[in-house]
């Protein structure tokens, strides 16, 4: 097969699933430095925490009930952090459908030490959410980002569940409606949905959550950036702005800038219709191309951010070299699949990339393997 290069190439070629495209019209220059050169913990430095809090919490239409706090490690600082210190109470059930998930039963297994029940799917699939036990404390990723795999809906988290429930959301929150009152711990990053930066961690707690803070303690140590207690009490500081150690404040500031742009695109629901139309976009090319197809093969259950795409006769020697053509071209940056996943393409359809951008992707990725199926026949 003969392609010749496409004419037109994405104007914003960033499809890396994370970090993420950044929002259109975003430049550094644009950025509020105020608080920039100051101490975290003076007015302005607070001023600013708290209002990266408020924006979070206005465009995820999150209730009251539920407190939010910015932690260090980005999402998996916040996942370990709720973790760490609420485990052991009860049973604990874990998902894994992907790498993600995977990470969370070695740390319940190997580090925590607890027994916990796995329930585990191939890439592609989800375990049988029918058969969780709501007795045990839930762990899953509500999106899995290496998989492209999510959970269809909240309906299978029981109301009158004992144990808590753990989301790692972080491909999933400004790209799906989280049902939050089926949701006792949620964690995420800026880096994704958003396109903000690395390093820093949002953990979302409910008000069974903290129950668990109040009444149970851990028979293990908590290092000082995991610790949410403070005399008996949460330490509703770190939800206010008062976080555990020094932040960024240019990661603040340029997360403020990403939640002003989400607002002004319409919130939450302008979001996910810009990472709707991406998914639709991309499932539009999937479906024209016969050696093109999806990992997910559910769209019931397939991700609308993380979209991994299968490549038919691809090994990961294959998909380096595809990805290589790509970013030489500037055509396309970082679309190879996770590592631990299948071989395949792994393509970012949240809401700070441009649609146009995933449909001029198209033509690219026949030119890519049109170049590589070429040579492997001659």
């Amino acid at each position: 097969m003969t392609v010749g290069i496409p004419a037109a190439k994405p104007a914003r070629p960033f499809f890396s699933s994370g970090p993420c495209a950044k929002p259109p019209g975003y430049a550094p220059e644009k950025l509020a430095t105020v608080s920039l050169g100051r101490s975290h913990r003076a007015k302005i430095g607070k001023a600013r925490l708290q209002l990266a809090i408020d924006l979070m919490r206005e465009v995820l239409q999150l209730p009251d009930t539920h407190r939010i706090g910015i932690v260090p490690g980005s999402d998996t600082g916040a996942f370990e952090m709720a973790m760490w210190t609420m485990l052991g109470a009860r049973g604990v059930t874990t998902l894994a459908w992907e790498s993600f998930g995977e990470g969370w039963v070695t740390d319940a297994v190997k580090q925590l030490k607890l027994e916990p029940t796995v329930m585990r799917a191939d890439y592609g699939q989800l375990p049988d959410l029918d058969k969780v036990d709501f007795a045990d404390d839930v762990l899953f990723t509500w999106n899995g980002t290496t998989s492209g795999v999510r959970v269809p809906d909240g309906e299978w988290i029981p109301d009158n569940r004992e144990g808590l429930t753990f989301a790692d959301a972080t491909s999933a929150v400004f790209a799906y409606d989280i049902p939050w009152d089926k949701i006792d711990v949620a964690t995420f990053s800026w880096q994704k949905v958003l396109g903000g930066e690395g390093a820093h961690g949002v953990l979302i707690l409910g008000p069974r959550a903290v129950e668990r803070l109040e009444t149970y303690t851990p028979s293990w140590p908590l290092p000082k950036v995991f610790r949410l207690m403070a005399k008996g009490k949460l330490a509703e500081g770190i939800f206010k702005g008062e976080t555990i150690n020094t932040p960024s404040m240019l990661a603040v500031e340029d997360a403020i800038f990403a939640l002003e742009w989400a607002k002004s695109v319409g919130g939450l629901e302008g979001l996910k219709a810009r990472s709707n139309a991406n998914a639709h976009a991309l499932d539009k090319i999937v479906a024209e191309r016969s050696w093109l197809g999806h990992l997910a093969v559910d769209s019931g259950t397939r991700s609308k951010t993380s979209v991994c795409l299968t490549v038919e006769g691809a090994d990961a020697d294959f998909i380096k070299k595809f990805a290589a053509l790509l970013e030489k071209e500037d055509a396309a940056y970082d679309i190879a699949g996770y590592r631990d996943a299948p071989a395949g393409l792994r393509i970012w359809c949240g809401a700070t990339v441009d649609t146009a951008d995933i449909e001029a992707l198209g033509p690219w990725l026949d030119w890519a393997y049109a170049q590589l199926t070429a040579k492997a026949e001659a």
